[in-house]
């Protein structure tokens, strides 16, 4: 996959490792999450909301059992919450108003299902974000350990400049933000 931002684009010449050609794709999925050569997370987050909706099901059936709200919660944490959330610090910054609607519409459901008040996406992405971000702090070895520097104050992070709201809606410059938020 070749991903290319550039405004004027010249056709690439074939490409060839060891002498056999590599084939040029459009998207491919890694460790679940589906990543397209305009790196837009639409189609990984229509993925997790019908894996999500599916296990919905389960959770309906139990209610029908009479299982008690707190074993419910469990189970939506277990098994929807975890769906909704894997790779949530790649993609979620990234995600389009609409896409974090979808997203949020599945919560709501889960809820009225329940009976009780659950994490919105929203808490999920900045819970997730500064669990991640945690150990890239406190490990000086770690590759993104340089990024979080720390202003002479030393109370805040400096923030990293970017030039395209692409980069901005990374993880390191919204790790930053979120950390600088205390």
């Amino acid at each position: 996959m070749i991903v290319d931002f550039r405004k004027v684009t010249a056709p690439l010449p074939p490409l060839a490792l060891m002498d056999s050609p590599i084939s040029i794709v459009d998207s491919f999925r890694f460790l679940g999450t589906t990543i397209t050569r305009d790196l837009k997370w639409e189609p990984t987050i229509s993925s997790l909301i019908k894996k999500a909706q599916q296990r919905m099901f389960c959770l309906r059936q139990l209610r029908k059992l009479k299982l008690p709200p707190r074993m419910l919660a469990q189970f939506y944490t277990a098994i929807i919450e975890s769906v909704l959330a894997s790779s949530i610090t790649v993609w979620y910054a990234g995600a389009t108003v609409r896409d974090r609607l979808r997203l949020q519409r599945v919560v709501r459901a889960a809820e009225k299902v329940i009976g009780c008040r659950l994490p919105s996406i929203q808490d999920l992405y900045i819970s997730r974000t500064r669990r991640g971000a945690g150990p890239i702090t406190a490990d000086p070895s770690h590759p993104g350990h340089g990024l979080f520097s720390p202003l002479p104050t030393g109370r805040r992070l400096r923030s990293i400049r970017t030039k395209t709201s692409r980069y901005t809606n990374s993880f390191f410059p919204s790790a930053i933000r979120l950390l600088n938020t205390k």
